[in-house]
């Protein structure tokens, strides 16, 4: 009877010491995660503007144009 306890006990031991690395992979696992993930959210906030210079010739006419205000500038 006592040999059938102690295997027991120590066929639970390997168990849990696995279930035990196994969690311990999970965690750095999430870790990683939870660390891309706050690099790509930091990512999306830079914005990066470009300027474009448009020369219009009308003859005579009107060249409209947004300023930065939003108002429509008849040019």
């Amino acid at each position: 009877m006592n040999g059938l306890a102690s295997e027991i006990i120590r066929s639970k031991n390997k168990v849990i010491n696995r279930q035990f690395v196994i969690i311990i992979i999970l965690l750095i696992m999430l870790s990683i995660t939870f660390g891309y993930l706050v690099y790509v959210l930091n990512d999306i906030g830079t914005v990066e503007t470009t300027t474009q210079e448009v020369q219009q010739d009308n003859e005579g006419g009107y060249n409209n144009y947004i300023g930065n205000d939003g108002e429509i500038n008849n040019g």
